[in-house]
C-alpha cells in the first residue's frame, strides 16, 4: 500500500494578539514516512516541517517532537501517524502518513490473547502502573460560558509568552486536566491504597489515595487540587477540588471552585483510556466533558526523566512585549 496522507486542514484565520497585531496561523508544511512499506521490523524515517506552532505532537506517540525533525520508528503493524500543530487561541491542523507493514495482519492475529492482558494487583484490581506517551492534541467542544464569564476566555497574540509556547513557560504547574496537554510522558506508581502520577514535564507529583476516604472539608487550594480515588468496576474514577485559580483548563482560566472528574481505564493492548468532565459555576455555564483521549503505555521507559526547566524563568524578558 502506497503512503497516504491526509489532506491539510485549511489554517484558520490569523488572530489579532495584544496591541492589534495578527498573530499567524501553524501550518504544517511536510509530513512524510519513507518508506512507506516495510518488513515487519525494519525502520520508517519520519519527517516533519512546521510553521508558527505553538505546539506539537504526533500519534501514537514517538517522544518528544520539535516543529522540524526527522525520527526513526519501527512500527509493529501498519500504522497511520497523525501530526498535529497547535496554533493561537486553541486552533489546530493536522497531516497523517500511513506505514505499512507486511503481514502484520497475520502476525497480530496469531498473538495469544493472554499476551495482552492488563495487569492486576493482589487486590484484583487494574494495575495501572507504567509510563505513558502523549495522546496527542484533541479538539474540544468549547464550553458554554455562565453570562458575563466572557472574561475568563484567554485571548493569545504574538507578544504573550504563553502564545508563543502555549503552556508552562514559567515552569509552574499546570493542573489537571492541563498536565496532560503537554508532549512529556507522565509514570504511574500503584499501591492498593495510594496511586502517585509523576508528570515529566514540570516535575510535578499527584498523589490520590485509594482508601476510600472523603475530600477535606475545607483543603488549601493547590495546583494539583485534592484528588480522591475509588475504582468503578475496571475503571478508577478520581474526582478532584481545592485547585487555586492560576492554571487553565483548555484556553480557559477559572476559579477555587474548579470540580474535575476523571476516569482511567487499561485497555487490553496496554494503552490507558482517560475521560474528563470539568465544572466551575463561576464560569461554566454547566459540566464540560472533553473527548475521550487514550495514552499509549510506553514499556521501554522504566521511569520518566527528571525536567527542571530553571532556565526558562527569564522567557518574558528575552522573548516577550517589551
Amino acid at each position: 500500500m502506497a503512503l497516504t496522507a491526509a489532506a491539510q486542514a485549511p489554517a484558520p484565520p490569523a488572530q489579532a494578539g495584544r496591541g492589534g497585531r495578527i498573530a499567524p496561523p501553524p501550518r504544517i508544511l511536510s509530513f512524510t514516512a519513507q518508506p512507506s512499506t516495510v518488513d515487519a521490523g525494519k525502520r520508517v524515517a519520519l519527517t516533519w516541517a512546521t510553521e508558527n506552532p505553538s505546539g506539537v505532537s504526533i500519534d501514537p506517540d514517538i517522544g518528544r517532537v520539535t516543529p522540524r525533525g526527522t525520527r526513526q520508528v519501527s512500527p509493529a503493524g501498519t500504522t497511520t501517524y497523525t501530526l498535529t500543530v497547535g496554533g493561537p487561541n486553541n486552533t489546530t491542523v493536522t497531516s497523517s502518513v500511513t506505514v505499512t507493514v507486511r503481514g502484520s495482519a497475520a502476525a497480530s492475529a496469531a498473538k495469544p490473547a493472554s499476551e495482552t492482558k492488563p495487569a492486576r494487583m493482589p487486590d484484583g484490581k487494574p494495575d495501572l502502573s507504567g509510563v505513558y506517551g502523549f495522546a496527542g492534541a484533541r479538539g474540544a467542544t468549547p464550553p458554554s460560558l455562565k453570562p458575563g464569564a466572557e472574561k475568563f476566555k484567554i485571548v493569545r497574540g504574538p507578544n504573550d509568552v504563553r502564545g508563543t509556547t502555549t503552556l508552562g513557560t514559567d515552569c509552574k504547574p499546570l493542573g489537571i486536566p492541563q498536565s496532560f496537554a503537554t508532549p512529556y510522558p507522565f509514570q504511574i506508581v500503584q499501591t492498593p491504597k495510594l496511586l502517585v502520577m509523576i508528570f515529566e514535564y514540570p516535575n510535578a507529583v499527584r498523589m490520590i489515595p485509594l482508601d476510600g476516604r472523603p475530600h477535606p472539608a475545607d483543603p488549601d487550594p493547590t495546583w494539583m487540587g485534592d484528588g480522591i480515588g475509588r475504582w468503578d468496576g475496571d475503571t478508577l474514577v478520581v474526582d478532584s477540588v481545592g485547585f487555586n485559580d492560576k492554571t487553565e483548563v483548555n484556553g480557559y482560566m477559572h476559579t477555587e471552585a474548579l470540580h474535575v472528574v476523571e476516569r482511567y481505564k487499561k485497555l487490553d493492548n496496554g494503552n490507558l483510556q482517560y475521560e474528563v468532565t470539568v465544572e466551575d459555576p463561576n464560569v461554566f455555564a454547566g459540566p464540560w466533558v472533553m473527548p475521550a483521549r487514550t495514552f499509549p503505555f510506553r514499556p521501554e521507559l522504566e521511569k520518566v526523566d527528571e525536567f527542571v526547566c530553571e532556565n526558562t524563568q527569564d522567557y518574558e524578558k528575552l522573548f516577550g512585549k517589551k
